[in-house]
């Protein structure tokens, strides 16, 4: 009896292991998507995003971006592109928008898509987009060193409204800085105007104006949905975040 007991939970577990190991169905349309986060968090907040791209069969990479220098986000990001074994989706958040307009202009970037970003055109920088519009907040702070931060007292509310406070808490409290430069300089030459986009509009963001959003993707003629969520959508709401870009994975020529 203990016997044919030992062999059933062998075989149980044999199976259990043989259905985690099973592999992710292949998805349809494009398989690769590179993810550039935005200024003052860093890229453990599309943890389930990319969680759940995986589970569907996508090669996800999320970038680290520096903000030193835009040039120096830019060049990092084509690396990325150059490493991926096929057509990429490239997906931005916040800073990481100015960041995908020029690294777009790659062969196998084959769509977009801006997630509560900026989307500046030829000259523009995302200080002057920022600026073009009244900002929700006036919460950014200068440091002597020419970086800048988000007041932390100020964090949630600007940046994680639909967030339980203690995972904001961290969150303004782990913040790295943000080069000044890197949100002045301007763009050279912006891919939405050959490739097409995809947009995330956050209606409740108070870091990125939503009017100013709404004008840039109508702009770029970029595909555009709504969520009621802060800048923080992809940890608030990673799965309509997910679904726009497994739309521009399956929906790219």
């Amino acid at each position: 009896m203990r016997t044919l007991m030992s062999v059933a939970i062998a075989l149980m577990a044999s199976t259990g292991a043989a259905f985690a190991n099973d592999p992710a169905p292949s998805p349809s349309g494009i398989k690769n998507v590179v993810i550039v986060p935005g200024a003052f968090v860093d890229g453990s907040g599309w943890r389930v995003v990319h969680d759940i791209l995986i589970h569907k069969g996508y090669h996800v990479t999320v970038e680290q971006p520096r903000i030193e220098t835009l040039a120096d986000d830019i060049d990092l990001t084509r690396e990325l592109i150059r490493q991926q074994d096929g057509p990429v989706v490239l997906v931005g958040h916040s800073y990481g928008g100015a960041v995908i307009t020029v690294a777009g202009n790659r062969d196998k970037v084959k769509a977009l898509v801006y997630v509560a970003a900026v989307q500046p055109s030829e000259g523009e920088s995302l200080s002057q987009l920022v600026g073009s519009m009244p900002s929700p907040n006036n919460d950014i702070v200068a440091t002597r060193d020419g970086h800048l931060f988000v007041d932390p007292t100020k964090f949630a509310d600007d940046f994680g409204g639909d967030l339980i406070k203690n995972r904001t808490d961290f969150l303004a409290s782990s913040q790295a800085s943000a080069a000044s430069a890197a949100f002045n300089a301007t763009i050279s030459a912006a891919a939405w105007h050959t490739k097409p986009t995809w947009a995330v509009v956050t209606t409740e963001d108070h870091a990125l104006s939503p009017n100013l959003q709404r004008w840039m993707y109508q702009r770029a003629g970029s595909k555009v949905t709504e969520i009621k969520a802060s800048h923080l959508v992809y940890i608030s709401q990673p799965e309509a975040v997910a679904k726009v870009i497994e739309e521009a994975a399956m929906s790219a020529p």
